[in-house]
């Protein structure tokens, strides 16, 4: 089982209950879709029992700083490929809808994660599509997170 968040614009509360939350489901690993915003957030994620992969997101300005304080978390980048149990991801923050189209289309991936929208949308297919909405709960006032199965890629949208 993967956590999936995005969006979580310096929320450190929404941040610390996303923890809290992949720490007691004890997932395998966390992806963060983007828009971490500022470093400091970096020592919430530390507390993290399972590894973090994550991107940068259209707001995350002090790149350079946010990769100083990830470092030893993960790299950052605009864009990732993973595979975990076998599965293809697309890790992207989704700012570009035709560059998600493609993905989804490519046939290459078995799942697209994707933030930016701050809307929870999870789209089923040959390559499934998910948006776990915003741990900030800034805009819609909803801080959602996805636990996602691997195996047979049934989720879970939980409220933080």
């Amino acid at each position: 089982m993967i956590g999936i968040m995005s969006d979580s614009h310096d929320h450190m509360g929404g941040i610390r209950a996303a923890v809290k939350v992949f720490n007691q489901e004890k997932v395998e690993l966390v992806v963060h879709a983007g828009d971490l915003i500022s470093p400091f957030t970096a020592g919430a994620f530390d507390k993290l029992h399972a590894p973090l992969e994550a991107i940068f997101g259209n707001n995350d300005g002090e790149r350079r700083g946010l990769m100083a304080a990830y470092a030893e978390l993960c790299p950052l980048e605009d864009f990732k490929e993973l595979e975990v149990d076998g599965r293809k991801i697309a890790l992207i923050h989704g700012t570009t809808e035709a560059l998600v189209d493609a993905l989804r289309e490519s046939g290459k991936f078995d799942l697209v994660i994707r933030g930016h929208t701050h809307r929870m949308e999870v789209t089923e297919g040959l390559t499934m599509v998910v948006n776990p909405g915003e741990t900030c709960g800034y805009l819609s006032g909803d801080k959602t997170v996805v636990l996602l199965d691997t195996q047979d890629l049934s989720w879970e949208k939980v409220q933080l």
